[in-house]
């Protein structure tokens, strides 16, 4: 069977096998969330002429990100339900299309509610896409490899981390914003064409889109996993947001020994999702504990060794190699506790890191305004570090 000749749709829970690897297949996934997550993060480099062009405050430029993680929490659990019966493979693809219009429309915005509209779009898409990922790449790979299949769908989420804010940063300077979002808008095609050329059918779960989502979010160890989620990728957030401040407390430091924790951060990172695969199939358990409380700590030590640059840049190291791992470790947790519901559980925890993003933001900038940078850094690493034993607290992984 290849992609192309055999047009019938697939059974329930059925994907049709490629005569290449399914590895090409996972790839295509990945090389789709790179494109999807650049296109999340680039408003954050290019703040400023975005803002200027727009005629508006930088703080009002900053709410495209805040648009689109809200569409992204309102997304990732309706998804399902709106296309209970759409080939995988077409919704993907439609996901990915998606993408292009909207950085066809940031590019070609000439004022900012238009450009919010766009930054609306690529929420959709990316919720949209998150939340099939993991039950299409379950169908693709033996239950064994899942975690090194999610390891290679995630690199490219730590592709775009370490690349998107300077890439963006530096091409905007040289062009403008407008173009880098074209930039954007063609890295999506190229996603899209390897999609369809890589991908093969993949049918939905089956299962009545709606009851499924119910029930899966009414069991209680997926509602330890959700709390768990939102303490620690939204102590995370609520702690990454505001790095620059928290780094500012050290003596002496420079714009360059800023962007080299930043580097660090990125680099760790990435390191951190390389490793997060095997141990996600060997010693899941052990993992969804180590990498949340290696946040925590990590957050805990840059926010209370300020005076000290090398201390400071060892804790951003250790905070990028957990985090890096953690979207690996905890969608392989979700595949081990609902198995038979992937689409539904899936579609929850991109739900929960889209909330804990604005959650953390929001509770972050408010502990700094009452108290401190410092402060704020605590207590994201103990909600971290608290999430992690609510993950090993489940029984049933």
């Amino acid at each position: 069977m290849t992609l192309t000749s055999d047009l019938r749709e697939p059974t329930a829970g059925a994907v049709a096998r490629p005569a290449r690897s399914p590895w090409f297949a996972v790839a295509a996934v990945g090389l789709g969330i790179f494109a999807l997550v650049t296109s999340e993060f680039l408003p954050a480099s290019l703040l400023p002429g975005i803002a200027s062009d727009m005629n508006v405050t930088e703080g009002v430029a900053g709410q495209a990100v805040t648009a689109t993680a809200i569409m992204g929490a309102i997304t990732a659990p309706t998804i399902a339900i709106l296309v209970p019966r759409l080939d995988r493979r077409r919704l993907l693809a439609l996901l990915l299309a998606l993408a292009v219009v909207s950085d066809a429309l940031v590019a070609l915005a000439p004022w900012y509610p238009l450009l919010l509209v766009g930054r609306l779009i690529i929420g959709v898409a990316i919720a949209g896409f998150w939340a099939m990922a993991l039950a299409v790449v379950g169908q693709l790979v033996p239950g064994h490899k899942l975690g090194r299949a999610m390891t290679v769908v995630n690199l490219g989420v730590s592709l775009a981390t370490v690349t998107a804010v300077p890439l963006g940063t530096y091409l905007g300077d040289a062009w403008g914003w407008r173009p880098v979002f074209w930039l954007a808008g063609g890295m999506a095609v190229v996603a899209l064409i390897m999609l369809l050329a890589w991908l093969p059918p993949v049918a939905a779960s089956g299962a009545p889109p709606l009851r499924a989502l119910l029930d899966t979010a009414r069991g209680r160890t997926m509602i330890l996993g959700m709390v768990a989620i939102l303490l620690v990728a939204g102590g995370h957030f609520a702690a990454f947001t505001y790095i620059r401040p928290a780094a500012e407390r050290v003596p002496d430091i420079t714009s360059s020994s800023l962007a080299l924790l930043l580097t660090i951060f990125g680099i760790a990172a990435f390191v951190g999702t390389m490793l997060a695969g095997p141990l996600a199939d060997r010693r899941l358990r052990l993992g969804v504990l180590v990498a949340p409380v290696l946040i925590g700590s990590a957050v805990t030590v840059f926010a209370l060794q300020s005076g000290s640059y090398g201390a400071v840049a060892a804790a951003v190291g250790v905070w990028g190699l957990a985090f890096g791992g953690l979207p690996t470790l905890v969608l392989t947790w979700v595949a081990r506790v609902e198995p038979n519901r992937l689409e539904p559980a899936g579609s929850l925890a991109t739900a929960m890191f889209q909330v804990a993003i604005a959650v953390g933001a929001a509770v972050g900038g408010v502990l700094v305004d009452a108290f401190d940078v410092q402060v704020a850094l605590v207590v994201a690493g103990i909600a971290a570090i608290a999430g992690g034993a609510l993950f090993t607290s489940a029984r049933r992984f």
